[in-house]
């Protein structure tokens, strides 16, 4: 562990001091008469060194450019900096813990301060390819549509795709709830550019359910500088690497949202002057993501298995945003906002959605037999829904039919009812293993519900509870609509 350094600690004594030069906004020029500070250096100014700044350019031989990752206020021309001598440091141990923090390390959650912690360097170099693990797993969430179409990987990276309001962060919840309650690992939230009403829901929600003492929540709130919610994810993956590499423990670790990262590092490019790239998006967003995206790895010690929630501007998949973040992920989980109006929650689409980990040598050729089929039979579902929809359900001929009734009962089966949205929707939180969705979805592939009612398929868990729920009827065997 690096010494235990609190961030921005500043000593007059030994500390190399310098002077504001000019101040644009979070852009602040410092000179310094020695010794000047390298990239990413941490310096700090004002009252009490309250004012935290990091160097992103060396501008000549006495002057360096830093952007604020704290309001500005009250800085001027003049002033004295203090180079505290070391870069942004996140704290780590079994102290962080069950609370709620900030980029800086500071609680937030009014509880006492941090103890036995130590304090890491946020810049830190990707695990090297000879420790990483080769192995491929599977991560089991206990939510159907999940598990039997988009398996996630141990150790991989997954993203949830959607616009604003299709249930990403809802989704979110779900993992932590499942993951934390159900494997012996540590949780780590990581909100960047996060309402302060969503954190404090978040905490209340996960103290409620008594998964907080083994979860780290780390928050850069909207309405703080871009420089903090830039650097809050590699707090976050600091904290999330120690689990890993030194007590040798799984770690999901959950962002919401990456697209976030991404905007924040645009306005810190904008305001240092870069030239900006395709629709505005800073010329360094390939760098920058790759830096965060590849330290989440699997190791020979323990494995960062990542989920992150990426906003689609305006659902255009072809975004520079969503195109690179697309590249990094093992799975990706796409949510349709159809689905949603539809009130097929989770509102994934399961067309889109895709996985690295659904193939026969990894699954096994059951479970890759199975996932191919649905797929197939939706996507039969989705050719006819045009026809359906000109010449009615009769004008299709028995065998369409048929097919139509299986996709419908699919669809209704693959929902599913969440721990945490009991309280809105009355409906009891399931968690359901691979073997029983499988399970259901092969009875429904092979006619074995037929004759019960789509209705009785609905927002249930195991297949076994639409048999308890309904009772077959011959009438039912045809979808009344399409």
């Amino acid at each position: 562990m690096s010494s235990p350094r609190r961030n921005g600690s500043v000593s007059g004594e030994g500390a190399n001091p310098g002077a504001v030069v000019s101040v644009r906004g979070s852009v602040v020029d410092v000179r310094f008469e020695r010794d000047l500070p390298p990239i990413n250096a941490l310096l700090r100014a004002g009252d009490d060194g309250r004012i935290a700044i990091e160097v992103v350019a060396q501008r000549g031989a006495r002057e360096v450019r830093g952007i604020a990752l704290t309001p500005t206020q009250g800085l001027a021309r003049g002033m004295a900096v203090v180079d505290t001598g070391g870069p942004l440091e996140a704290p780590v141990g079994q102290g962080v813990l069950g609370r709620m923090l900030d980029v800086f390390g500071n609680v937030i959650d009014r509880g006492p301060a941090l103890t036995d912690i130590d304090w890491r360097t946020v810049h830190r170099a990707p695990p090297e390819l000879g420790t990483r693990s080769t192995k491929s797993e599977i991560f089991e969430t206990g939510i159907k549509v999940i598990d039997a179409l988009v398996p996630i990987e141990r150790g991989g990276k997954a993203g949830l795709f959607g616009g604003a309001g299709v249930g990403k962060t809802v989704l979110l919840s779900e993992l932590i709830h499942n993951m934390v309650g159900h494997h012996q690992g540590v949780s780590l939230f990581c909100g960047i550019g996060e309402r302060s009403r969503e954190g404090e829901e978040l905490y209340r929600d996960m103290q409620a359910a008594g998964v907080l003492q083994n979860m780290v929540m780390v928050f850069g709130q909207m309405n703080e500088p871009p420089g903090s919610r830039f650097r809050v994810a590699h707090a976050a993956l600091t904290m999330a690497e120690y689990f890993r590499d030194d007590e040798h423990r799984d770690v999901l670790l959950l962002i919401d949202n990456i697209f976030r990262f991404i905007q924040a590092g645009m306005e810190v490019s904008g305001l240092i002057g870069q030239m900006p790239s395709r629709l505005g998006y800073q010329p360094t967003m390939g760098t920058e993501l790759s830096g965060l995206e590849e330290r989440i790895a699997n190791t020979d010690s323990g494995a960062i298995t990542s989920i992150q929630a990426v906003y689609v501007p305006a659902d255009d998949f072809t975004d520079p945003a969503a195109v690179h973040t697309f590249s990094h992920l093992s799975a990706s989980i796409v949510l349709s906002r159809k689905r949603a109006s539809e009130g097929l929650y989770p509102a994934i689409d399961p067309l889109q959605s895709r996985s690295k980990m659904a193939t026969p040598g990894v699954v096994g050729e059951r479970h890759y037999e199975l996932a191919q089929s649905i797929r197939r039979t939706l996507a039969e579902y989705a050719g006819l829904k045009d026809i359906i929809a000109m010449l009615g359900l009769e004008q299709i001929s028995t065998e369409d039919r048929q097919v139509v009734a299986r996709a419908r009962r699919l669809e209704r089966f693959l929902t599913q009812p969440f721990f945490t949205t009991e309280q809105f929707t009355g409906h009891e939180g399931k968690l359901v293993s691979l073997e029983d969705t499988l399970e259901g979805c092969e009875a429904i592939l092979q006619d074995e519900l037929a004759d019960y009612p789509e209705s009785a398929l609905y927002m249930i868990g195991a297949i076994s509870e639409a048999k308890k729920k309904s009772t077959p009827s011959p009438a039912s065997a045809a979808p009344v609509e399409a």
